[in-house]
């Protein structure tokens, strides 16, 4: 009797140890497309965040004096808003200590008032809508430059650097999509440049030639898309179909590896002209090259976009867990707002009080060859 009296007791506390152990891991929630058409920028995003937990884990980091361990809780919202805030919901009913995402704006906006509603911080690494640090909920940060930035640098350069004449757009729709075309056409307004035709298509669309028709008889010059590379990759080809001759300008959205595998014969070289939300140079360079190599050699596939901001926007948090003493969503949030020249490989990160970065970066590519290329960073 003693000895199955001892043997439970000893099962009770090894239970007990278990689950003491268990609660002591921090969450760490993660939500982008990981099905649908940009699957692939989703689980670009994907791969940055556990690259970041498996890098921490392995470095034993201490909170509170405690070596802590980390686990990332994935979720799929298929880049669409209802499927978003559902996976919102189940992050806040898992009682995360923290979310990194959404990848759209179009998901990320909706979310963000669910994780604000239950006090935990979320940072976008790549949801570029200004609305989203605009709402005044003190949980939601981002890593990269707004579409006020975004769409602004590229509406200057088609009429400064491309000299474009004449200038048509297409949106999808979507809250980035929509965003950044806005903010694109007041810069092109701005300095004087000729809008000739703005129509609308969806993130789901495979067919544009009644609208490249339509704006193929203003004939432009330069056609601007906001949107996504699954969708601006067949677009690209029935606009070369149609002997559209334009200069195609996008934002991050359509600025990957695997938009020149999309669009296939559609582009030319030194067609395509897209900027991405961030950017490094000089003694910074070196960091962000190295994360592009190892990202390769541990996951076997190259970086899309994202992967590099979703990486540091994990750290930034951690980080601000660590000065606080504690991964308590209500004490380690005062501190992640205060975020101040945090070194990370996408460059140096501070928050202003909207939980905007300061003074984000941009870079501006091409592709040639199918390969793309850095044109410069610009601020």
């Amino acid at each position: 009797m003693k000895t199955k009296l001892t043997l439970i007791a000893i099962g009770a506390i090894a239970l007990l140890a278990a689950c003491s152990k268990k609660d002591d891991t921090i969450k760490i929630g993660h939500v982008g497309p990981s099905s649908g058409a940009i699957a692939h920028l989703g689980k670009d995003n994907e791969l940055g965040a556990r690259m970041a937990i498996d890098e921490l884990n392995a470095k034993g980091v201490k909170i509170g004096g405690q070596v802590v361990k980390f686990t990332l809780i994935a979720e799929d919202d298929a880049a669409d808003p209802k499927q978003g805030t559902a996976a919102a919901q189940k992050l806040v009913d898992a009682k995360v200590n923290g979310v990194i995402g959404h990848l759209n704006s179009g998901t990320t906006i909706p979310a963000s008032k669910i994780y604000s509603d239950a006090g935990i911080p979320q940072i976008s690494p790549s949801a570029t809508n200004p609305k989203y640090t605009r709402q005044g909920f003190k949980t939601a940060f981002r890593v990269v430059a707004d579409d006020v930035h975004l769409g602004g640098t590229l509406g200057r350069y088609a009429v400064e650097t491309l000299k474009g004449k004449s200038i048509a757009v297409i949106d999808d729709r979507t809250a980035y999509g929509q965003g950044v075309a806005e903010e694109f056409e007041k810069a092109v307004t701005a300095k004087g440049g000729k809008l000739v035709g703005h129509e609308f298509t969806t993130d789901k669309a495979t067919d544009f030639m009644a609208i490249l028709t339509k704006l193929k008889a203003s004939n432009p010059d330069v056609l601007f898309f906001g949107g996504m590379d699954a969708v601006a990759g067949p677009m690209l080809k029935q606009a070369k179909q149609l002997g559209l001759n334009v200069k195609f300008l996008g934002g991050d959205g359509i600025c990957t590896t695997e938009l020149a595998k999309l669009a296939g014969d559609g582009m030319s070289d030194e067609q395509v002209i897209c900027a991405e939300a961030g950017g490094v140079e000089g003694e910074q360079k070196a960091g962000m090259d190295k994360f592009r190599t190892d990202f390769k050699a541990k996951n076997n596939v190259d970086v899309q976009v994202y992967a590099p901001y979703v990486y540091d926007a994990v750290l930034v948090m951690v980080d601000a867990m660590v000065k606080a003493g504690s991964s308590d969503p209500a004490k380690y949030l005062p501190v992640l707002a205060k975020t101040e020249g945090f070194k990370g490989v996408t460059g140096t990160i501070s928050f202003d009080d909207k939980g905007d970065i300061k003074n984000g970066a941009l870079t501006l590519y091409t592709y040639k060859a199918g390969k793309r290329e850095q044109i410069a960073v610009v601020r």
